[in-house]
């Protein structure tokens, strides 16, 4: 790729995601190989649109940042990635209340916010991926140093948020969350779909808590656990994924050491080590067993 077209893969693959809305299991496993040219071994293939496509789409998310600009938003943060604070005025989280019922729809700006999520308590929808290999390796990825939320921390395989929109508010079967986390595994990891099938996202349980970044911003989330076995090709985007290894158990807990003890600046994402705290070595038992369903709880919500 040339550099007068360096970045076009990841805005791209964006655009082309937020273009999807998959109506059912079947459909919504449908990928954008068509725009991103991926192959489908471990190789990829050059990434060839054109320059000229990339520019029409660049202008048009120029404009939507003017637009935002003039309304009074992006100027809130100038200093804030621009990647970031387009995904920050454009994404639409799912509001719920605390037994996970919608109760409407914010901007993830706003949602971040924890003067927002302290006066008016609220609480939005999220999911968090635990994708195992075939030697049942949790994959687990450094987050970028640009996210406004808990920058270069480790955290479990894909983090994010279902969204306002009609494929990821389909409630049957946890559809809408499974379409999300294969959407968001997509955009940041840069897993093709077809190596996720949504109907192989297992959903374990929910969790419900609260957690500050920093004075600004923070977390209140209402969070579907998915775990899922596969061997998967990967392109991390550098804008979302700053690292990603596979650890094995040993490795994970050499990992939590330096966490606690402050060594080599390693930090963990609150919601991975609350799952780490409460459920997960328990779980990888029965990853290896392929027992997962044997102690899936989705009725219950737990506060922690």
């Amino acid at each position: 790729m040339s550099s007068s077209c360096g970045g076009i893969q990841s805005l791209i693959s964006r655009a082309a995601i937020r273009s999807r809305t998959p109506q059912s299991l079947s459909s919504s496993s449908s990928s954008i190989d068509s725009l991103l040219l991926r192959s489908d071994s471990s190789k990829s293939k050059p990434f060839s649109l054109s320059c000229s496509r990339f520019v029409f789409l660049s202008s048009a998310m120029r404009k939507e940042e003017t637009a935002a600009a003039a309304a009074g938003e992006v100027s809130v943060d100038p200093d804030m990635d621009a990647v970031q604070r387009r995904l920050m005025f454009e994404d639409e989280c799912i509001l719920v209340d605390e037994k996970d019922n919608v109760v409407g729809h914010e901007s993830k700006y706003n949602c971040h916010l924890m003067e927002r999520i302290e006066s008016e308590n609220l609480l939005h929808r999220a999911f968090s991926v635990f994708l195992f290999n075939s030697k049942y390796e949790l994959l687990l990825q450094q987050r970028s140093a640009t996210k406004v939320t808990f920058p270069l921390v480790w955290t479990n395989t894909c983090c994010s948020h279902p969204l306002y929109r009609e494929s990821e508010l389909i409630e049957e079967n946890y559809i809408g969350v499974r379409n999300a986390a294969q959407r968001k595994l997509l955009d940041e990891l840069g897993i093709p779909a077809s190596d996720l099938p949504v109907d192989q996202f297992t959903p374990l349980g929910r969790i419900l808590y609260k957690a500050p970044s920093d004075g600004k911003w923070g977390e209140h989330e209402l969070d579907y656990l998915l775990f899922i076995v596969r061997d998967v090709n990967m392109q991390p985007n550098p804008d979302e994924v700053a690292d990603a290894k596979y650890f094995n158990r040993d490795q994970l807990k050499e990992l939590l050491r330096k966490a606690d003890g402050g060594e080599d600046s390693i930090k963990l994402s609150p919601w991975f080590r609350l799952v780490v705290d409460n459920f997960l070595f328990r779980w990888w038992d029965h990853v290896e067993k392929g027992t997962l369903q044997e102690v899936a709880d989705m009725k219950t919500i737990h506060k922690l």
